[in-house]
């Protein structure tokens, strides 16, 4: 139970400390081990296959992210 409170204590303050940059990272990183996993189960193609797959989408999503966190830094 202590170790979840601390991984939620230290996400919490990346969400509200960190710079865009870091969050953004963070997120496409997770984002991306996500999407490997999804693509491996569903379509049962490699790690390799599914990772290649999976790497388009996150980092897109990972720059959607560090713009839309900057603008809500900015004007929020």
């Amino acid at each position: 139970m202590e170790l979840n409170k601390g991984i939620f204590k230290i996400l919490k303050e990346l969400a509200v400390k960190s710079d865009s940059l870091t969050l953004a990272i963070i997120y496409t990183c997770g984002h991306i081990v996500i999407a490997m996993t999804v693509v491996k189960l569903m379509t049962d193609a490699s790690l390799w296959e599914a990772g290649s797959v999976a790497l388009v989408e996150p980092t897109l999503n990972g720059i959607w992210l560090y713009v839309l966190h900057r603008l809500w830094k900015r004007f929020a």
